[in-house]
């Protein structure tokens, strides 16, 4: 019987990380200044993917340290698509 004493953590939560409130604003902000890259529809624009990936990334951690198992979902399809933004824009 596998008791609490006895529990492992995941390999996330073993390590000193950054703060739970810097992960959120960071993926916020990445978000934004994607979308915003986008919207301006330049040759630059392409590279709001890479900041939308950015987001993703802080995203899924922020989801994992939660354990908020749908916008971890959420964030892994948010994730395919900005790769195939980066491979198609860049």
């Amino acid at each position: 019987m596998r008791t609490l004493a006895n529990h492992t953590a995941p390999m996330w939560e073993n390590r000193p990380m950054m703060n739970q409130k810097t992960i959120e604003w960071t993926g916020s902000v990445m978000g934004l200044v994607g979308a915003f890259l986008l919207a301006l529809n330049t040759q630059i624009s392409g590279w709001g993917f890479v900041a939308f990936l950015v987001s993703n990334l802080f995203w899924i951690a922020f989801a994992l340290r939660q354990k908020a198992w749908g916008l971890l979902t959420m964030q892994a399809g948010f994730t395919a698509s900005s790769v195939l933004g980066i491979v198609r824009w860049l």
